[in-house]
């Protein structure tokens, strides 16, 4: 069933287009991740679908009685209203039976006011629906619902439009950057819900896992045209790569023919028959292709930063508070050169005071921090950059520095700087209000770069930056020689650039773990099933033991059955984790028939072994005693 058309619109702000004649559809169950490049029009291209703008062209058809739910980046919510208020004004009357069911809660001497509420629930059958918006606002992390709009964070409130637009159920459902300010349990939950509920949607999100994991289809804006692929991120990428291999091949055989054709036009007498005009327009249409070309930009720069001494950071016993709150305690740790660091943990959990201790902007309660003194912080935050009234581009970067050094004797201006982070010429001498969200960003990375520091801190980096500009930003990441520490929820570009992370557990816990995010979810995935069960067995072994079908008395383990007891948790961790990794690579491998039965067969094996490995677990677990 088709929910909306989208026929020749075209959308410019002054004489900048954003976008011209763009024309496609939106389906019944359609997943749909929107890809471009920041400041082409994302987020206003939205805006005309969700009704809020209207293009300057052509329009947009909705099928009669549709319902469109829409999450903007900046959410408009009513300052006076509270988090319950805001949710039982969303458009669902469901919601308000459920909202009078709530009040007559709070007042049960009114008996009849409870029954009338409770019959109407029943008979709505609400039951589910109050379940589910319970469900939504703990997932969310939205517990005190009596708060109001006003005191809420720029993240509390996102959090709340989020879970007000999954409430209205809508028939389709617009949404821009959804991923901002959850942290990764949230956008992990937020997946799950995605992918086994019967949405239709429509979004902009530079997370890259979260469009492998939810996107059936990809539609792609570049240079002015559109592509759509019927396909997660892993087939946009390969289909992708093939169109512009195939766009350069033709590029090539274009410019041959150019020349070819270039050399006859020369050779032509000025009076010309028919046959020459036509050949004289395909000679036009040639030209057009053979001078096509494509304007992605690649990082590669060999910088030449001051050289760190034996002594780079080192923490020692350092503890730091809010009230009772603790988020560090004793905390202990000497960075090493060249050490690439990635820190998650959920909101509230000190990643950002972490970050702010590390570089002196916030003082320890106990405890001290010792900087080497050839260490240069460049700092990227979250609040981002203040512009003065006026600037340019260039003018904001050279505020920062002129040029960075390079080896061997070159550097790079500031100009050029901003060209690899794809700032063109003509785009450095535009005034940065005209700059799109995800712009700005970008031209903030460009002032911490400018100064070449040694020891880089990024704090959520990828919010708002498109995913061309992040394969830049990773591309120059991998390269950078210095000290690098990141606090992301962006798990794709943790992935490719840290070696290990600090996991930021809650109560002033901070675990070194060896790994990247995959690493940390396969281990932390294969775990709790072993430590419930051995939690079960601990509490209620007696229970356990009354149950057994032959009721023998347990023994306890001999000292050869407790070490192959220790070993199998070991082994079916790790067996986990090569089961999660093997199928993952069915989605990302472009596999052969032959290939595909071979992993089949591995895979199989595999998961044959955990079976093996669990069950014999279980038989040594029951032999414990307590």
């Amino acid at each position: 069933m088709n929910y909306l058309s989208v026929e020749n619109i075209s959308k410019s702000f002054g004489m900048r287009a954003l976008f011209e004649n763009i024309s496609f559809g939106i389906n019944e169950g359609q997943k749909i991740g929107f890809v471009a490049k920041n400041g082409t029009g994302k987020t206003s291209l939205l805006n005309i679908i969700a009704g809020n703008d209207n293009a300057d062209t052509g329009n947009v058809v909705f099928r009669k009685g549709l319902k469109i739910a829409y999450l903007p980046q900046e959410p408009d919510l009513d300052p006076q209203l509270t988090v319950e208020q805001t949710i039982f004004s969303a458009d669902n009357p469901i919601l308000k039976i459920i909202e009078d069911y709530e009040h007559a809660l709070e007042n049960p001497e009114d008996a009849e006011a409870f029954q009338k509420a409770f019959d109407a629930v029943d008979a709505h059958n609400a039951w589910d629906f109050e379940t589910r918006y319970k469900q939504i606002l703990s997932k969310l992390k939205m517990d005190d619902l009596h708060a109001k709009v006003s005191s809420l964070s720029g993240g509390q409130k996102k959090r709340l439009a989020l879970a007000n637009a999954l409430l209205t159920t809508p028939d389709l459902l617009i949404m821009d950057e959804p991923t901002n300010h959850l942290d990764l349990e949230m956008i992990e939950w937020l997946e799950n819900l995605f992918a086994k509920e019967n949405f239709t949607l429509f979004m902009v999100t530079h997370d890259r896992y979260f469009l492998e994991r939810v996107c059936n289809e990809i539609v792609e804006l570049d240079e002015g045209i559109l592509y759509s692929y019927k396909g997660n991120y892993s087939y946009y990428l390969e289909k992708r790569d093939a169109r512009i291999e195939n766009e350069v091949s033709e590029t090539g055989k274009a410019k041959q023919l150019f020349k070819k054709e270039l050399d006859w036009m020369r050779r032509q007498p000025k009076a010309r028959t028919t046959k020459s005009k036509s050949r004289i327009e395909d000679f036009h249409e040639i030209k057009d292709r053979a001078s096509k070309r494509r304007n992605d930009h690649q990082v590669q720069l060999e910088l030449n930063m001051e050289r760190m001494g034996t002594k780079v950071v080192e923490f020692h016993k350092v503890s730091k508070s809010f009230g009772d709150k603790k988020l560090l305690n004793n905390f202990e740790y000497n960075f090493n050169r060249g050490e690439r660091i990635g820190i998650i943990g959920k909101n509230g959990t000190g990643k950002s005071t972490f970050l702010n201790i590390l570089t002196g902007g916030l003082q320890p309660d106990a405890g001290k921090v010792i900087v080497g003194d050839t260490v240069r912080f460049g700092y990227y935050t979250q609040s981002g950059i203040n512009i003065k009234d006026g600037q340019k581009v260039i003018d904001v970067i050279r505020e920062f520095g002129d040029y960075i050094p390079l080896k061997k004797g070159r550097q790079i201006s500031a100009s050029q700087l901003l060209e690899r982070f794809l700032f063109d010429p003509k785009k450095q001498y535009d005034f940065v209000e005209k700059l799109s969200g995800g712009e700005r960003k970008r031209l903030y990375l460009c002032t911490v770069l400018i100064k070449n520091p040694n020891f880089l801190i990024l704090d959520e980096p990828t919010n708002d930056l498109d995913i061309v500009t992040l394969n830049v930003l990773e591309s120059f990441l991998l390269d950078f020689p210095g000290c690098l520490l990141v606090v992301s929820h962006d798990r794709y570009f943790m992935d490719k650039i840290v070696d290990h992370l600090f996991v930021f557990r809650g109560d002033a816990e901070v675990e070194d773990f060896p790994g990247n995010y995959s690493d940390f979810r396969s281990y932390e995935d294969s775990q709790p099933t072993v430590k419930k069960e051995i939690e079960t067995n601990s509490k209620s072994k007696n229970d356990w033991k009354d149950n057994k079908k032959d009721n023998t008395t347990a023994v306890k383990l001999n000292y050869n059955e407790q070490k192959e007891f220790g070993k199998l948790e070991k082994e079916i961790a790790n067996l986990e984790k090569n089961r999660e990794t093997l199928q993952n690579k069915f989605a990302t491998e472009n596999w052969d028939g032959a290939e595909i039965d071979k992993q089949s067969i591995k895979l199989q094996e595999i998961i044959d072994m955990i079976e093996s490995k669990t069950e014999r677990w279980f038989e040594l677990s029951g032999k414990m005693e307590g």
